[in-house]
């Protein structure tokens, strides 16, 4: 019958290592994957282990080895630095005298923690602001998925030794350990969805002991993928954007239905029934279904090769139509842009039609949105603004010109539409669960719904936001839904976890990232440091005479360093921001 007994499984060096590594490689930009290849620039220290303890450089039989990486008195308090550990990279860091060892590069995509952000304990990644703890490598904050291996550092007559196996210097990473299925556990918790709040929910069951059944129900025909990809790089496969391979869920008896979504819910009686006609009994039910894009709704636009970008087979296919072809994109959104940015070299012309002045207006600003812009005019791009879609015209069933409100026609051989999204929880429709006005459901820090047992999560939730002094808001990025899954696991399970993040995302053109930390919703003014016209800067977003937020160009750590300050709930002040000096920055994190 196979093994009936709690137990922990160590996954670390099989299925989930190798996803993982290959999402490292494939998932960066150009200029990120440059500086990933590059290590950790200045304070990188050759390891000759000359000086080794026991005899140098030596592998004992479970192929450890040990390498002298520097002088005790090279390393200063706080500081970050890249040492070479039998060939590999490693992240030597010094806090309050004490030495770790980690591994060197963020396990999400790949950045050099060397170049991140100290903060106590934590460790902030320079590019997309994962965290991980310096003492134990688990990682603390997404989107990273997966851990940082640690290693044994030792001190002997002023030298600085770090003792490694093998196997953990390649990997670079290390899964966490996780509780094994038992079948005399008949608890069942039901996830509804298949992005990252639901996988990161039941990887966190997982690692907290839960032994009973769990169940991602998803209408997606894709394991959980990264959808961050799919605007950024548009040849990829299918597999190329897995978070985790199928093989790695079935290991850790995760269960993953797909192409079943969800049409009802019965809160009593703790059930769901699906579009395929059967039904699932929950003892826990967390609703993750994210949220779906708005459809055009204009004369023409049920004509073929008109997208929007949903699947990763919908990325291919848009290369695909618009490949040396006149392609028209509906709504200067990030994914918009970020799809103008991809195809500038593959399409044979490019027009993007946007309603407000700037790209991005709304979120950040039309001092951003105007470097972007100008970014993709240099590309050719041609920006149509302040106008609408009115029409789409074809032949023979097919798009072939769109219609501006202006009556100025453009040549259109495939159209694709990024104009918002909405929560999906239409099948939520005439229950007793609380939603707002746009159908996002109301969850509490705990992403506890107003029915007991009925927790959400990611896209589909309007929750608390402390940087809008504790205002609702949905925020649909992937590192606060993988937060929100964690959370919404560690009540699940009764653990009594609030919410406690700082939102961060980035979007990335031609080679260059624009990172973005806070909540800057309703700001009214802003704080520029650096160059726009350069297109090297970091900018502050002020509501009520503090910082609420901050984006950055060509100016790493910055952003990370920013979330640091304002996860820790110390308030930056409008004055204090206009005062400091852009090369010295970390002294707003001084307290």
């Amino acid at each position: 019958m196979g093994t009936l007994c709690k137990g922990r499984s160590s996954p670390s060096r099989g299925l989930g290592a190798g996803r993982a590594l290959a999402i490292r490689r494939e998932g960066v930009t150009s200029a990120e994957e440059k500086l990933a290849d590059g290590g950790g620039g200045g304070f990188l220290a050759q390891g000759t282990g000359a000086g080794a303890p026991h005899g140098g450089t030596g592998m004992d039989g479970d192929d450890t080895v040990t390498d002298e990486v520097c002088k005790e008195d090279d390393v200063g308090d706080g500081e970050l630095r890249e040492v070479m550990v039998a060939g590999y990279p490693v992240l030597l860091v010094r806090n309050k005298k004490e030495f770790s060892a980690l591994g060197s590069k963020c396990p999400h995509y790949g950045a050099p923690l060397s170049k991140g952000v100290l903060k106590g304990e934590r460790l902030r990644c320079p590019w997309h602001g994962a965290c991980f703890n310096i003492k134990t490598g688990d990682i603390e904050e997404y989107p990273s998925l997966d851990c940082l291996p640690c290693f044994k550092v030792t001190v002997e007559d002023g030298k600085v030794f770090v003792t490694a196996k093998k196997k953990d210097l390649e990997s670079g990473l290390r899964v966490k350990d996780t509780s094994k299925r038992c079948l005399l556990n008949r608890e069942t918790m039901l996830l509804l969805g298949g992005g990252v709040a639901a996988l990161v929910c039941a990887e966190t069951l997982r690692q907290e002991g839960f032994t009973g059944r769990i169940i991602m129900a998803t209408k997606e025909t894709h394991v959980p993928y990264d959808k961050t990809k799919l605007s950024k790089q548009m040849n990829l496969k299918d597999e190329d954007v897995y978070l985790r391979k199928p093989e790695f869920l079935d290991a850790h008896g995760i269960e993953v239905w797909t192409e079943k979504e969800a049409v009802s819910v019965d809160f009593q009686k703790q059930k769901v029934r699906f579009g395929d006609g059967c039904s699932q009994k929950y003892h826990q039910l967390l609703i993750a279904t994210g949220s779906h894009s708005s459809s055009l709704e204009v004369p023409g636009a049920d004509l073929q090769n008109v997208c929007i970008l949903q699947a990763p087979e919908d990325s291919r296919n848009i290369l695909e139509l618009a490949t040396g072809k006149h392609l028209v994109i509906v709504g200067a959104s990030f994914v918009g842009m970020e799809i103008a940015a991809c195809l500038s070299d593959t399409a044979g012309a490019i027009a993007v039609v946007e309603k407000k002045e700037f790209p991005f207006q709304t979120v950040l600003g039309p001092q951003v949105g105007g470097v972007a812009m100008k970014m993709l005019q240099n590309k050719g791009v041609k920006f149509y603004m302040k106008t609408e879609l009115c029409e789409l015209k074809g032949k023979d069933g097919k798009v072939t010109e769109a219609v501006l409100a202006s009556g100025e026609k453009l040549p259109a051989d495939v159209v694709v539409v990024g104009i918002g999204a909405f929560p999906s929880s239409a099948f939520l429709k005439g229950t007793s669960l609380a939603r707002d006005e746009s159908g996002a459901i109301l969850v509490d820090l705990r992403m506890q719904t107003n029915i007991p047992n009925v927790f959400a999560a990611g896209d589909v939730v309007s929750f608390p936001v402390a940087l809008l002094n504790g205002d609702r808001s949905s925020i649909r990025h992937q590192q606060v839904a993988e937060a929100h899954g964690r959370v919404a696991a560690l009540n699940m399970l009764k653990k009594g976890k609030e919410l406690h993040t700082v939102p961060f995302f980035w979007t990335t053109m031609l080679g260059k990232s624009i990172r973005y930390a806070g909540c800057g919703k309703g700001y009214t003014d802003t704080v520029v440091k650096g160059s726009l016209e350069q297109q090297k800067f970091l900018i502050f977003y002020i509501r009520d005479g503090f910082v609420t937020a901050a984006a950055s160009l060509n100016r790493d750590p910055l952003v990370s360093l920013i979330a640091e300050v304002l996860y820790s709930g110390r308030q930056i002040s409008k004055e204090e921001a206009e005062a400091c000096d852009i090369g010295n920055i970390p002294s707003l994190a001084e307290t």
